[in-house]
């Protein structure tokens, strides 16, 4: 079968009888081609939409726990100084405790040291009036 003379030009007419410089089968392939390629194209802009949602909520979730963070810190920051107040209170009733049991003992020596005298001038008064 001999070759047409415009084939072995590398020109070929389509359907619609038009002149092509590619082969009806190439650009065929090329039509699917550019079709698939913008189907992908759809595919990934559906999915950077996807992704891109996907990152905001993310980051609202990050920005939550950041600030549940924040909380959880200031709590435990509170329960630290409440407990180092507490600490310096019991400490100071600590010294309170002491120091009164110290004023109790000296009060107790005081009045010991009192009803001596108080027994010795009774003695004094007793042999004084037994005297006259």
């Amino acid at each position: 079968m001999a070759k047409d003379p415009l084939e072995e030009a590398g020109l070929h007419f389509d359907e619609l009888n038009k002149l092509r410089v590619l082969e009806p089968e190439v650009s065929q392939q090329t039509t699917e081609l550019k079709e698939e390629c913008k189907d992908f194209v759809d595919k990934v802009g559906q999915f950077q939409k996807i992704v891109g949602g996907l990152i905001e909520l993310v980051d609202e979730l990050a920005k939550e726990a950041e600030t549940e963070k924040m909380k959880a810190i200031g709590a435990r920051n509170l329960l630290k100084s409440v407990a180092k107040q507490r600490e310096a209170q019991q400490q100071q009733l600590q010294a309170l405790i002491t120091e009164k049991k110290m004023q109790l003992e000296r009060y107790r020596i005081e009045y010991e040291a009192l009803c001596k005298v108080e027994a010795e001038q009774n003695e004094f008064i007793d042999q004084f009036i037994l005297q006259k």
